[in-house]
């Protein structure tokens, strides 16, 4: 699918603004082709569906926000169904920092490659270096997508229990609909509770600023001014043609997780 393009007569930023490297976080969307990973992003960002399908290569999206008088950075890396590299697959796991695991209700292959990806998320963030005391935890929700269609359900909730008891690894699980827009505001909100980030930072949360007014807030912020975030204290503006971090900026943050020890290193190779 290919997002609706609200912010599209925004003009060119000339600098992003600076946000601390605590306060900024990746967001990365995985899944099979046709379950709807693209309808979600699109839900979260512009609050809208769209129905036609294009097969997503690699989509990336960058949205700030102002939230108790602090910015926050969220990028979003919306993958390909079907990854003919998958170095890069296990790339964008690597620097991922929350993850959305996307399945179709009415399509069992699709939950099982949703398994397998989170195997696979547990198994490579597992080369990072851990928190202090403990394992490291990887925020992640497994979603089940079009909701819509019961009838046609060929996957049921009792197999996701199962699934979800089986490890360690916290995982928090939604049926939505993104046609209908359901249950995608809970999911968020439970997401980012999982990764200790605001719950501002999820749609229904913050007031979602217009093309103009993201314009201004964009000139706000670069000017290091905080705007004046109204009645819910909180204000979100989707950044208009950000681009991608390189591959090599992303390899770089990774050596730096790994914490350059010589173990890390090896286990961390993207091959």
């Amino acid at each position: 699918m290919t997002l609706p393009a609200t912010i599209k007569k925004m003009r060119p930023s000339r600098a992003e603004p600076s946000v601390p490297a605590r306060n900024r976080s990746r967001l990365v969307i995985l899944g099979s082709s046709k379950v709807g990973k693209t309808a979600i992003v699109s839900r979260f960002l512009t609050g809208r569906f769209e129905d036609a399908y294009t097969p997503t290569v690699e989509d990336f999206h960058r949205k700030f926000y102002s939230i108790r008088g602090q910015l926050y950075q969220l990028d979003i890396l919306d993958t390909a169904g079907r990854q003919p590299f998958p170095a890069m697959r296990r790339l964008s796991i690597l620097t991922g920092d929350v993850f959305i695991l996307v399945f179709s209700l009415d399509n069992r292959e699709s939950f099982e490659e949703a398994q397998r990806l989170r195997q696979q998320i547990l198994d490579t963030k597992s080369c990072l270096r851990s928190k202090p005391g403990g394992r490291r935890d990887v925020p992640l929700v497994l979603c089940g997508n079009k909701g819509d269609r019961d009838l046609h359900r060929e996957v049921q909730p009792a197999e996701v229990r199962r699934l979800l008891g089986a490890g360690p690894a916290r995982c928090a699980y939604f049926e939505v609909s993104a046609k209908r827009n359901s249950s995608l505001e809970p999911m968020f909100r439970a997401l980012f509770a999982m990764a200790g980030l605001p719950g501002e930072m999820s749609p229904g949360l913050h007031r979602r600023l217009s093309a103009p007014h993201g314009e201004a807030l964009h000139q706000a912020l670069r000017a290091g001014r905080q705007p004046r975030a109204g009645p819910g204290g909180a204000l979100g503006v989707v950044a208009p043609f950000a681009r991608r971090p390189s591959v090599h900026s992303d390899l770089l943050c990774v050596r730096a997780q790994a914490g350059g020890r010589a173990k890390h290193r090896e286990r961390c190779v993207i091959s």
